[in-house]
Order: structure tokens, then sequence, then C-alpha cells
């Protein structure tokens, strides 16, 4: 199917993030143009991590809409309203919600607007030199139907996908497996004798906790492994979580990339770690179960590295390293679950562009600082959680979500239709700023302070 509608703009992925400028540009349709293609056939967030009794990481503040425009249809706070919960939520009484109903309400939003378009596989993208547009390949992954969508300008928002190490890869996916598939492989990890999870992240950790809830019932034996140093919390406090604002990723884009590329992978406690409230109710249940002269078959072990997976008649041998003290072990178990995190590779989708996008010396896209690939054609390609190498660890924040759209959507119209956020912290980040609101501090080297860039 060939459309000859030529779109302000085509969203490529169906997440969060792009998900929040379809409703924000729903508000405006009269004035943009837009649909957005996903390659599911419905929308779902997670999926394989929607476990009963997580919560929502960030408050429900960090909606799709609400921190751009809190009157916006789409807000969390009027889904609770067009679906009767809003009393139910009044006594809730918390900021974090379960995030089986952010899955509901990002559902609700994603069926109610009119841009979505699933089952719609990108395939190919190419720009037209001579209409001066985007050409997008798709295809019903199903059926096979093949679909073409024309557009002026493109907002790439696919996704991570899970990672696992080339190292620990080629075994059955019912016994080896990312915890993205953990909801979906539950019954047959229960019926182990023995289960390892490893990695040290917020999503294994949610894994153990369920395994360790349920181990009463089923007897197996729950190890947990990982390469840090321990298994630490994720800064939650207040005034560390003033680093996911448009300030510090404003000073974060100003530093030289050289000092970006130490900066960001030693930042993992800001966004990598375990939520405390898991932290600590994992420990509650160790420390119940272990009343009484009990020992909980449970074996928790930290700074070491998962080197090999060897398969060993019904179970798996996992050669491991303690590289604090250089000492080497195996270890056995029928299950591993590996919460090696997620990657973002380039998509082949892309290679018929290659040429005209500009990279950086370490083959990553070059971003603009307003969240644009420099590409040498005249349509824009917004990014969405494809930047983090040059704007730091804000960009997966569900909560900068809005205000990385608010400033596609103004672009886009040449207007300010939603206030680009300025001064929403008590710190500075850059000296600039430090000398210009502080009456006491000055340059050493005596010059006048000079106002923080401003985005075009």
């Amino acid at each position: 199917m060939t459309e000859t509608t030529v779109h302000d703009i085509i969203g490529i992925g169906i997440g969060p993030f792009n998900l929040g400028l379809a409703a924000m540009l729903d508000d405006i349709k009269e004035d943009v143009n837009a649909v957005f293609l996903e390659r599911d056939a419905e929308f779902n967030w997670h999926e394989g991590m929607l476990l009963e009794g997580t919560s929502l990481e960030v408050p429900f503040l960090a909606d799709l809409v609400t921190l751009a425009d809190p009157t916006n249809p789409y807000s969390y706070l009027n889904y609770l309203r067009e679906t009767d919960r809003i009393y139910e939520f009044y006594f809730y009484e918390t900021f974090q919600i379960p995030r089986r109903e952010y899955n509901d309400y990002l559902r609700w939003v994603a069926e109610s607007l009119d841009s979505p378009r699933f089952s719609r596989k990108v395939t190919e993208i190419r720009w037209d030199n001579e209409r001066d547009h985007y050409l997008v390949i798709a295809r019903n992954l199903d059926s096979g139907e093949r679909f073409e969508y024309r557009g002026e300008h493109l907002a790439l928002g696919i996704g991570s996908r899970p990672h696992i190490p080339g190292h620990l890869q080629g075994h059955p996916e019912s016994d080896v497996f990312h915890t993205a598939r953990y909801h979906h492989t539950r019954e047959r990890v229960l019926a182990a004798d023995s289960v390892t999870v490893v990695g040290s992240g917020q999503s294994a950790a949610e894994v153990f906790q369920d395994l360790l809830e349920r181990q009463s019932d089923r007897n197996y034996r729950l190890d947990w492994l990982t390469r840090s140093d321990g298994f630490f919390p994720m800064e939650y406090s207040k005034l560390g979580l003033q680093h996911f604002t448009p300030e510090y990723e404003q000073y974060v884009y100003d530093l030289p990339q050289r000092v970006k590329n130490d900066l960001i992978p030693n930042q993992d406690h800001l966004y990598k770690g375990i939520d405390p409230g898991t932290s600590a109710e994992i420990y509650d249940l160790l420390y119940r179960r272990s009343t009484g002269e009990h020992d909980p078959d449970v074996g928790l072990f930290g700074m070491t590295a998962v080197q090999d997976i060897e398969s060993v008649g019904d179970a798996y041998a996992l050669d491991c390293h303690q590289w604090q003290a250089d000492e080497s072990f195996v270890h056995e178990t029928e299950v591993v679950i590996l919460g090696t995190g997620y990657e973002r590779p380039i998509p082949g989708f892309l290679e018929p562009l290659e040429d005209a996008i500009n990279w950086d010396e370490q083959g990553r896209f070059a971003v603009s600082e307003d969240h644009r690939l420099a590409i040498d054609v005249a349509g824009d390609v917004f990014l969405q959680n494809a930047e983090l190498h040059t704007h730091g660890v804000g960009v997966p924040d569900l909560g900068l979500g809005c205000y990385r759209n608010t400033k596609f959507v103004n672009r886009l119209v040449g207007r300010e239709v939603y206030p680009e956020d300025t001064d929403t912290v008590y710190q500075d980040f850059s000296l600039e700023q430090f000398v210009e609101h502080t009456p006491g501090a000055s340059r050493a080297d005596g010059s006048e302070s000079t106002p923080p860039p401003q985005n075009d």
C-alpha cells in the first residue's frame, strides 16, 4: 500500500517517548500531520518484566504529557478519571505506580490516538531528492503486505533491545535467557532444581525477588551473581535526582566529547542500580527466612564475572572469575537468567542514509544540542533515547521525555506550543551558571561570566 500523503513527521517505533510525542502532537493535529509506525501488533511496554508487585521507578508525573502540559487529556490523572480509578488512586497515596498500570495507561493512550499504525516493521528509509522528503518502507510481518509512507521529518524511537554478550550465547532459550523474557518463561524456571540470576540492575533484582518469594513453594536453589562491586542501590536522593534535569543535560552536552566518554560510563549509580525499596524488600525476606536458625537456600556473590557457560548434562557450568581476589571457580545451575542490560544498535533500515549521516570518531551518531541527528539532508531526524553518549544519563529517563518532545514539537511548528523549562533545580552544574547566580563568585581569570548557551 502506498500513501500519497506527505506527512509532516513519521515516527519509527512506538515506545513511551514516541507515544508521548504522538500525544503532544494530537492537540495540534490541524498544524502537524503525523503517523507513527510500530512492528508489533499491539502496544506493550517491557511485557516480559510486568511482574506482580513491581512499581515504576519514577513518579506518575513523569507520564507522557504532564510535565509539558498538565491539562493534556492524555495525562495519567485523566486516564484514572476516564477509567473510574481516580478515588482508588487518591487513597493509594504514593507517587510510584504499579508497572502493570503504567503499561495499561500507555495502551489506553495508544488506543485513543489516530496516528499509531501497528504491524508495520520499517525495513528501509531513503531520502527522495526530487521531492525533498523521506520515503519509509514498512512490512506487515504476518501478511507480508508492503507499505510506503512519505514524510518531511522523522522521529526515531525504536528503543533498545536485550543484550546478551556473545560468549554467553548459543544455549536453549528455555534454560539461558535474558530477564526481558522472564515473565513468559517463569513456569519453566519454577520447575527447575537450581536457578542463577546474573547481574545487579533493577531487572535482575526484581527477578531475584520474585524467585525468592516463590522459593518456599518450589524448593529450588537460588543464586545471584554480579560482576559489580556489590548489590548497590540506584541514586534516589532528591539532590541526586537533579542530574535528571534539563540543566544537567545541557551541562553534559557542552562538555568535550572526550570528557563525556569517560564520565558517562562511570555514572551507573545514577540509573543502573537497584531501587532502594526493592533492595529493602529482598533483605527483609531473607531475614524472615533465616529466623529460627533456618538457612535460606540462597547465595549472593559480587565482583564475579561469568566468562563462559557450558552445557553439563541437564545443567550448565558457569566459568566464573572473582576479579578482585583474582580467583576462578565453576558454578553449576539448571537455569541461567541474564540481567546483562540492553543495547542500541544502529538500525539496518538507515543503511540507505549512511553516507548522509554524520558520525563521531567512535562510529556513533553526531547529535545536535536539541537531540537531532546530524544529517546532510533537509529533513530533521529527532532522536529518542539514542543520544546517551552526547547528552548523558538523563536520555533514557522517562521524566525527561516531555522536555525532549517539547523541543521537537516547537521546532516542527516554528513556535512555542509548550514551554521549554529552564532554571528547574537548586544547584548549578556549569561554572558560568554558578558565577551568574552567586554574588561572591567570580572566574579565576577575571573574565565576566557568559550566559549559558541557548538552543536554536
